[in-house]
């Protein structure tokens, strides 16, 4: 039974009720939050702002420390929940929690340091940089990563003065609901206020008084965002979609490089924003990259997200999957060629899928397909691979592997995108920032640089 077909056969609810992806069925149901009530959530925020506001950043981030220990105590639940509401294969579910639980400490320390008042002064006058609360924050986080999403969004904002009220994806509404529960043990009532329902609860949060609106999500979404947000100057920060290139060069290791692209192609269906999905190769090596690279994804195992072994799940709903078998059979016929997958599989499963002989004429090769599917097209210099990999509106996250780091990283220079990696996927070093280029980003989160974008610079001199 299909998400779509669950949903055309269920009465009209005021509930949002979400749905396995994997198996049709109902996981659990939260009550929509109405539209007319968000004004008044709103303002109730500015109220208990006012005192969590007046605690110094150190204070906050003892208010909240104690909520590590119960993140990580409920980890494993809270990782079973996300994988039976989005399909995420349940070690990386898991994975995901812990990873949050882990770092929770850390990252509170990290934050406090970064919002630490800084002074500067010359011969005349002493000034204090002081990084103030902005009010109220507005948090819309994505459903293909349910737990660390909102917790990168929540925790900066809060740890800066700010309340908080989370707007989650309407697709797993279960797991913030039981983070937000787990932070609301430890903050005083009205700091962090979850809200419930699809895209227009979060276009009323938009439209709200509130002062920060923090999004992940599509492109699409966030120029909204950020048109609804110009007439008040509120503070946005948007991370967007993506259409990730990896450039793989002659001199490339290539057992590391089809290894790379097969993992960050398919990890999570696809459903990543810095999913690898379109692929440059030297045409020198194309053929022997893509006997690897086939290889290796015939060996993946599909199916049920909680079955041992399986590391492919299904897509999120109907719709997605609907979306990305479109991108694929529209490629097919203006002449792709199939090197594994390209079928649809029962209920929400699309098959990993490589496709060859693609070019830029073909939607699949310039929209974001969030799905699992790697297109893989040669190309006969430095320069063409890069005018290739920069030639989209995207530019979130992108790779380059070769043995030769000096010519490795020379491209990898060229390439337009907010975080590139040489030999690796784009993440940085602890304390970098997740940060977006060209049209997936604006503004950006994580790291003392991101950390800071979630309060008001203020600063304070007066003569020696």
């Amino acid at each position: 039974m299909s998400t779509a077909a669950s949903a055309a056969d269920a009465p009209v609810s005021t509930d949002l009720i979400s749905m396995d992806p994997a198996t049709g069925q109902e996981v659990g149901r939260v009550p929509r939050t109405p539209i007319e009530a968000i004004p008044k959530l709103v303002f109730a925020a500015h109220q208990a702002q006012r005192g969590w506001g007046a605690l110094t950043h150190a204070q906050r981030a003892e208010v909240l420390r104690p909520a590590a220990a119960r993140l990580k105590a409920e980890a494993r639940r809270l990782g079973e929940l996300a994988s039976r509401e989005m399909g995420k294969p349940l070690a990386e579910a898991v994975g995901e929690a812990n990873y949050c639980a882990d770092g929770f400490a850390a990252e509170l320390d990290e934050i406090v340091a970064a919002l630490a008042d800084a002074v500067r002064e010359d011969k005349r006058v002493t000034s204090i940089l002081r990084h103030a609360p902005l009010g109220v924050c507005a948090a819309i986080t994505p459903w293909n990563f349910p737990i660390l999403m909102p917790h990168q969004s929540v925790l900066p904002a809060l740890v800066a003065g700010n309340s908080v009220l989370l707007k989650p994806s309407e697709e797993t509404t279960l797991v913030a609901c039981e983070y937000a529960r787990i932070l609301n043990e430890f903050l005083p009532p009205g700091v962090l206020t979850p809200v419930f329902g699809d895209g227009a609860q979060g276009r009323a949060l938009v439209l709200a008084d509130v002062n920060l609106i923090v999004f992940t999500g599509s492109r699409e979404t966030g120029k909204r965002i950020l048109g609804d947000a110009g007439p008040g100057l509120k503070r946005v920060i948007l991370e967007l979609g993506g259409k990730d290139p990896l450039v793989v060069l002659e001199d490339a290791d290539l057992d590391a490089a089809a290894a790379f692209a097969v993992r960050n192609s398919f990890r999570n269906a696809g459903q990543v924003c810095v999913s690898t999905e379109r692929i440059y190769v030297d045409a020198r090596i194309r053929g022997e990259f893509l006997r690897k690279m086939v290889e290796k994804t015939q060996a993946l195992r599909q199916g049920d997200p909680r079955a041992e072994g399986v590391n492919v799940g299904p897509m999120v709903n109907a719709r997605q999957k609907a979306k990305v078998m479109g991108q694929i059979d529209a490629a097919i016929a203006a002449g792709a060629s199939v090197l594994a997958g390209g079928e649809s599989r029962e209920g929400n499963f699309v098959a990993p899928t490589i496709l060859a002989d693609v070019d830029h004429r073909m939607e699949i090769m310039r929209e974001e397909t969030f799905g699992p599917v790697a297109c893989v097209q040669a190309f006969q210099s430095d320069d063409e691979a890069v005018r290739l990999a920069n030639d989209t509106p995207f530019g979130l996250g992108a790779a380059v592997f070769g043995r030769d780091l000096d010519r490795a990283g020379a491209v990898a220079a060229r390439i337009e995108a907010g975080m590139v990696g040489i030999n690796q996927g784009c993440g940085g070093a602890d304390g970098c920032p997740w940060v977006g280029a060209k049209e997936s980003g604006y503004g950006f989160h994580t790291g003392p640089e991101g950390h800071r974008q979630f309060a008001q610079v203020r600063v304070i001199s007066r003569v020696k």
